[in-house]
């Protein structure tokens, strides 16, 4: 009998019985849509009757496919699986996606440069299809090595500089404005802001989006201290906005992880929310309804923007066009904390 040592029927195994060739169960198997459909459909009957699954190795070498897509975040593991940080969004969204498209997912970090040169072997490699890149700091020249190596790439969020590969993106800037036109109407005149890490889009469009909407109040000074997105770099932050101007009534934090951390300092500091300093933050995550008070942010869809990607990239692999670039809304969700 024409089988595996372990008993696993083979190729040769389905064709005697669906009265195929070889060849053409080879095709059916491999996705082809050349094979006359009764004869693929008593291809697949057969393949279901006996259990055939395909040595994934084989079928590589056939197809020059891994059926594996990577999602490289430069980041710190710590950092990535905070369970109320963006990330774990990004990633159920791209995961779901590809999931349904039988796809595996690859998560890799890259922190630093050892891991970033590490990870630039791996994909060389061909040991995955395409590549999802999230969090893109500087200049980062990862994007566009893995182009010019022949790598489908797409980013969550634009580039620093000139953008050589899809991205997915949202409108940070408009978001903000509109965070800021609310604590203007709530009668705020003292705005500060936290702001994220200056290295990244994200960061300068954000902190553009507060400098713009200072314009409405004249001769309001800005009041700028910079985090990292993260919880303990909002509660040094709003100790240093407060000990430059301890008369602050509104606060827009770049992220609500930064928010939560300003929520902490003025609660230590006897300083009520919203009554005495108005707090809001950015992204929406899901622990922004459980602070204290819960968190007025800005709105951006976390779980859509990985689905998009992962939709992006899959396309790319099976070599179709896709847009250049894609920007998603936002919008304010007013909570207690605003």
């Amino acid at each position: 009998m024409n089988e595996t040592p372990a008993g696993r029927p083979t190729l040769e195994t389905v064709a005697r019985a669906a009265g195929a060739s070889r060849a053409t169960v080879s095709r059916v198997v491999n996705g082809s849509t050349t094979v006359r459909p009764d004869v693929a459909e008593s291809i697949r009957r057969a393949i279901a009757d006996l259990g055939y699954v395909p040595n994934p190795a084989a079928r590589s070498l056939v197809t020059q496919r891994t059926d594996s897509i990577a999602l490289i975040l430069p980041e710190s593991a710590t950092r990535v699986f905070s369970d109320d940080a963006f990330f774990p969004g990004v990633i159920r969204g791209v995961g779901e996606v590809l999931e349904k498209a039988d796809k595996q997912l690859v998560l890799l970090l890259a922190s630093t440069q050892s891991s970033h040169d590490r990870i630039l072997r791996y994909v060389h490699g061909r040991t995955v299809d395409g590549v999802v890149l999230a969090s893109m700091h500087g200049a980062d020249t990862l994007p566009e090595e893995l182009r010019a190596a022949g790598v489908p790439v797409v980013t969550s969020g634009r580039p620093l500089g000139e953008a050589t590969v899809p991205y997915i993106d949202v409108e940070h800037a408009s978001g903000v404005e509109a965070a800021m036109r609310h604590l203007v109407g709530l009668g705020r005149r003292r705005i500060a802001t936290i702001a994220g890490p200056q290295d990244m889009v994200a960061g300068r469009e954000r902190l553009a989006g507060y400098l713009s909407g200072l314009e409405a109040l004249p001769g309001a000074v800005p009041l700028v201290e910079e985090g990292d997105f993260m919880r303990q770099s909002g509660i040094d932050a709003m100790e240093r906005l407060l000990e430059r101007d301890p008369d602050i009534d509104g606060v827009f934090a770049a992220s609500d992880l930064m928010a939560d951390g300003a929520l902490r300092t003025l609660r230590r500091l006897g300083r009520r929310v919203p009554d005495d300093v108005a707090v809001i933050g950015f992204d929406d995550v899901e622990a922004a309804r459980f602070t204290d008070p819960p968190l007025t942010t800005v709105h951006q869809p976390i779980h859509e923007i990985g689905t998009r990607l992962a939709e992006q990239i899959l396309r790319l692999v099976a070599g179709e066009e896709v847009e250049a670039s894609v920007v998603l809304p936002t919008h304010l969700v007013v909570r207690e904390s605003a």
